[in-house]
């Protein structure tokens, strides 16, 4: 069994990876940058390592100082939480090549994944459902072409993207051009590498996500599925499970070709398989080869510990459970609680000068935020997760809608009201959203 596992990341994500390892009975270690001495992570750890200034590529990005602290200390293994390095086949590596244990999938599978165009070419070699679109890059000379066969509207993506950058729509010939010119640069000021390719843009789709879980010899299994179509600019705001759009044999169904098609791949550890969903049918855009942000609202209506059995998978041990032990019980909402202005998404970092977390039966809230604590400006915004489970969807909304009412965050600007205007919507108590809802939704003056 791993011994000490190095948290390589921070925020509330590190304070998540450090409770299950102090349950399973794990020494941990924090690192942090200079902004973060006062983290609650950093306060709870049992040895924690200072690896650089504010900037991430100076701090939380930096494998050497990484590398340096599990010498230091000596951790056996490294976790890295979700962002930052978590999706960085070149760290597995060197983790690897120091006998550090990664907490992860294999580099290789990291590569075949985080590379857009072979993860498409991958997932329908291995009989998952793909969105129509290029067999690889489009080059500008050839771009008209390829939209012609794929028909308008399309959607030119980056190799390397994600989080929606280097991500533009084209609905007509007429807007071609531009859109893969601006991917392109954005692609190139982002990623370091300008290439893109086109798929079939859709409608009015929803955006539902497959847990998967493998132990690297063939076995994997699937934890259902995830509704995350409340999106910004790309960016999840509010998720859930189970989709109020699937049936159980839809969920069942597409489950099993995702767990069939990891263990083809002799996949290790955690993923999750996304798809836009749209008429019934299943269109694949990626995998993520990490633990996701939302991934509490599955253990919550799993009753299965993700971390515990990212931990248990990366010592050898297999998985904990099979297919068929997995029973899916109730409904569960997460809430992504931004320091940012509800209506505008400005950031606001600060002080915060009082912290109340709701509770209760069904309550969760994740989050290493305290009265008190200074919320640096130098990182990704979010300050806390909160996350309800009922036996029924109606009874979830209905205990979110309470809870929404007693979290307490004073001294700076947060997202909490905008769920509590999300609560009252008739959509959203119908479940009868699309990826596009919430941008509509935020352009309306009255957010009717």
């Amino acid at each position: 069994m791993i011994s000490k596992v190095l948290i390589a990341n921070r925020g509330e994500i590190a304070l998540r990876v450090l409770r299950a390892c102090k349950e399973l009975g794990i020494a941990t270690v924090a690192v942090h940058s200079t902004a973060d001495a006062d983290a609650m992570h950093v306060r709870l750890a049992d040895e924690s390592v200072c690896i650089g200034p504010p900037p991430s590529r100076e701090s939380y990005l930096n494998i050497h100082q990484i590398v340096a602290a599990c010498e230091i200390t000596g951790a056996d293994a490294v976790h890295p939480g979700y962002g930052f390095l978590s999706e960085n086949a070149k760290f597995a590596d060197i983790l690897d090549a120091h006998g550090i244990t990664f907490i992860g999938p294999t580099a290789d599978h990291i590569r075949i994944m985080g590379d857009k165009i072979t993860a498409k070419q991958t997932a329908m070699e291995l009989g998952i459902p793909v969105v129509p679109g290029s067999d690889g890059e489009v080059k500008p000379e050839t771009a008209l072409e390829t939209a012609r066969q794929i028909g308008f509207p399309v959607l030119i993506k980056a190799t390397a993207g994600g989080g929606g950058r280097g991500m533009k729509v084209a609905r007509s010939e007429a807007d071609l051009e531009e859109a893969v010119s601006t991917a392109r640069s954005e692609a190139a000021a982002a990623f370091g590498n300008d290439a893109v390719y086109m798929e079939k843009y859709l409608g009015k789709p929803r955006h539902i996500e497959i847990q998967v879980f493998g132990d690297g010899a063939g076995n994997a299994i699937h934890l259902g599925e995830r509704d995350c179509s409340l999106q910004r600019r790309h960016q999840k705001v509010w998720e859930e499970a189970n989709s109020p759009a699937l049936t159980v044999e839809q969920r069942m169904q597409i489950g099993k070709v995702c767990a069939d098609a990891m263990k083809k791949l002799k996949y290790r550890g955690a993923g999750t398989i996304e798809f836009l969903y749209e008429n019934g049918e299943f269109y694949f855009i990626e995998m993520n080869t990490r633990l996701q942000v939302e991934h509490p609202v599955t253990e919550a209506i799993t009753g299965i510990d993700l971390v515990h059995e990212q931990i248990r998978v990366a010592s050898g041990n297999g998985l904990s459970v099979t297919q068929d032990e997995v029973v899916f019980q109730g409904h569960a909402i997460e809430c992504r609680i931004n320091a940012e202005d509800p209506r505008t998404f400005v950031p606001s970092p600060g002080t915060i000068t009082h912290f109340h977390a709701p509770g209760g039966l069904g309550v969760r809230v994740d989050s290493g935020a305290y009265a008190g604590y200074r919320i640096p400006p130098y990182y990704d915004s979010l300050i806390g997760k909160l996350i309800v489970h009922g036996r029924t969807r109606v009874e979830c909304m209905m205990r979110l809608r309470r809870v929404l009412d007693e979290f307490v965050i004073d001294g700076i600007k947060t997202t909490l009201p905008l769920f509590q205007d999300l609560i009252n919507n008739e959509d959203i108590a119908n479940g009868d959203y699309d990826i596009h809802w919430l941008e509509h939704y935020l352009t309306q003056p009255d957010g009717e």
